[in-house]
């Protein structure tokens, strides 16, 4: 008991002094997340608002349950799947990737493009269709109409982009297979944290785990906040 308050008192005061270490691996997390993250939702939403609008999706039988699978494939597969892309006898073996920024950027998109996809369709289908019918006699176009009822769907939209976020913030198994977590390059939060632990540093894991929970927590209670600006409204 007594090691663990001294870590958690070391892990206090590395959070307070703004320990170097800490800076870096949260910098490297938030650049790869925040990219991954936009990337998912640049693509994401026009298709997950395309498949929320179309009464009949093409290929349904197939698409859907690739989406669905996608929203809860293990990262650690992912990792496996772009790994053997960007090794050197893969397809993207000349990019040189592997264990780059970029690498993890481009599995924590892979992992969070099909729960953007996935939520926001459903968030769009929830809507009632009489809104859709009232825009459509307004005489919107097909643009105009998808625009609209994103916003009208706007809360699902974000909870979305939260789920996403949280999904890959939170992975450990994808990034540490393609990006190999290398100090000062591509080691992040739940990286740096599984590595602080095997080498019983547990006052640097603990810190990272405090900061880690504390982006989860700010996330949420901004998503909460927004839920009840839009209560209220």
């Amino acid at each position: 008991m007594e090691t663990l308050l001294d870590a958690l008192r070391e892990a206090l005061r590395l959070l307070v002094d703004m320990d170097p270490a800490l800076v870096a691996v949260v910098s490297m997390t938030l650049r790869v997340t925040g990219a991954a993250l936009l990337l998912a939702v640049l693509i994401g939403l026009p298709f997950g608002a395309w498949l929320g609008l179309r009464e009949r999706v093409p290929a349904a039988g197939c698409l859907l349950p690739i989406i669905y699978t996608g929203m809860g494939l293990p990262p650690v597969v992912v990792g496996l799947f772009v790994y053997l892309l960007l090794s050197r006898q893969g397809v993207l073996g000349r990019l040189d990737w592997l264990f780059t920024p970029r690498a993890m950027i481009m599995a924590q998109t892979i992992i969070a493009l099909p729960l953007i996809v996935g939520l926001t369709m459903t968030a769009l289908r929830s809507i009632d269709p009489t809104v859709k019918l009232q825009v459509r006699s307004l005489g919107a176009t097909r643009l105009q109409l998808a625009w609209t009822l994103l916003v009208e769907a706007r809360l699902g939209v974000l909870a979305a982009i939260i789920a996403a976020f949280g999904g890959i913030i939170s992975e450990v198994g994808a990034v540490m297979l393609v990006g190999g977590n290398i100090e000062g390059q591509t080691r992040v939060l739940t990286t740096a944290i599984v590595l602080e632990t095997r080498r019983g540093n547990f006052a640097l894991a603990l810190a990272l785990g405090m900061l880690l929970l504390l982006l989860a927590f700010l996330t949420n209670w901004g998503f909460h906040r927004l839920s009840e600006e839009r209560s209220a409204t």
